[in-house]
C-alpha cells in the first residue's frame, strides 16, 4: 500500500495542485469504478458512458488547476455532480430529454461464485438470475425520483448525506424517496405474485 493511497481525498487533490500527478492518479484510481458505473446506469450506452468518464476526470482536472474546487462536499460526489451536469447539457442539445430510461441496468453482472458445481447450486444460481432480473425490472417502474435514490444507495455505494448533496436535497427527503421505493418494490412484487 501507497503512502499516497492512505491520504484523504481533500490531501491528495492538494498534492496534486503542488505538482504531484500521482496524487491525481490515486484519486482517478480510488474513484473510477463507482463513477463509471454512475454514468453507464444514467447513459445506458457502453461508448458513451467511456467518452463521459473521461470528460469527467478532463474536467475536473481543469476545475481543481483553476481553484473550482472546494471542501463542501465528497470530492465523489463532485465528479458525480461534474458527470450529471454533462450528461444534462449532453442530451438537451441532442434534444432527449429523458435521462433515465427505463430499462434494467446492465451493469451488475451475475456470476456463479462457488466453485462445486452441481445441480442445487445450478438451480440456486437460476433462481438468483430470476429474482435479481424481477429486481432490476421492478426498479424500472419506480418514479425516476425513487430510482435514482436506490441506485446512488445500493450501485454507487453512497451515504444518505452523499446522495442528498448531490442530488440537492436533504438528508430526510432521500430518506422518504428510499422509503417509498422499497414499499412500491414490496407492492408490486406481491401483486406480480398473487397474478402468477
Amino acid at each position: 500500500m501507497s503512502i499516497l493511497s492512505k491520504q484523504a481525498d481533500n490531501k491528495l487533490i492538494e498534492l496534486y495542485v503542488s505538482g504531484n500527478n500521482a496524487a491525481f492518479k490515486e484519486l482517478l484510481y480510488r474513484h473510477k469504478d463507482v463513477l463509471y458505473r454512475y454514468i453507464l446506469y444514467l447513459v445506458k450506452d457502453s461508448n458513451l458512458a467511456e467518452d463521459f468518464f473521461q470528460d469527467t476526470f478532463i474536467r475536473a482536472i481543469v476545475l481543481i488547476k483553476e481553484g473550482e474546487y472546494s471542501e463542501q462536499g465528497y470530492f465523489r460526489t463532485w465528479l458525480c455532480r461534474i458527470a450529471h451536469n454533462m450528461i444534462i447539457d449532453y442530451f438537451r442539445k441532442n434534444k432527449q430529454n429523458q435521462l433515465i430510461a427505463a430499462s434494467s441496468y446492465a451493469g451488475i453482472p451475475f456470476e456463479l461464485l462457488q466453485n462445486n458445481i452441481s445441480e442445487d447450486n445450478i438451480q440456486n444460481s437460476i433462481i438468483e438470475q430470476d429474482q435479481m432480473r424481477e429486481l432490476k425490472y421492478l426498479l424500472t417502474l419506480l418514479p425516476a425520483e425513487q430510482r435514482e435514490v436506490v441506485f446512488l444507495r445500493y450501485y454507487n455505494d453512497m451515504s444518505f448525506k452523499e446522495i442528498a448533496e448531490h442530488l440537492g436535497i436533504s438528508i430526510n427527503t432521500a430518506l422518504g424517496r428510499m422509503r417509498y421505493a422499497i414499499l412500491n418494490i414490496r407492492k408490486m412484487a406481491h401483486q406480480k405474485s398473487i397474478l402468477f
